[in-house]
């Protein structure tokens, strides 16, 4: 059975930290800025982590 491909759209959207968890950036950033409060915006463009419920799915996708 051959090797599994590694899902390249999405090897490019999550970085591993050292510890090996996966960090994703926030959506929600691009569109309609105004509409929401300047707080909300600056913290929409710090990085966060894959959820525990999409860990499991993403590092399949990732074949790590």
């Amino acid at each position: 059975m051959p090797k599994m491909k590694t899902k390249r759209t999405l090897a490019k959207r999550v970085k591993r930290t050292g510890s090996g968890q996966l960090k994703r950036q926030q959506a929600y950033v691009s569109h309609f800025a105004r509409h929401k409060t300047t707080k909300q915006n600056r913290q929409l463009r710090k990085a966060t982590l894959v959820s525990k419920s999409d860990y499991k799915r993403i590092k399949h996708l990732l074949q790590d």
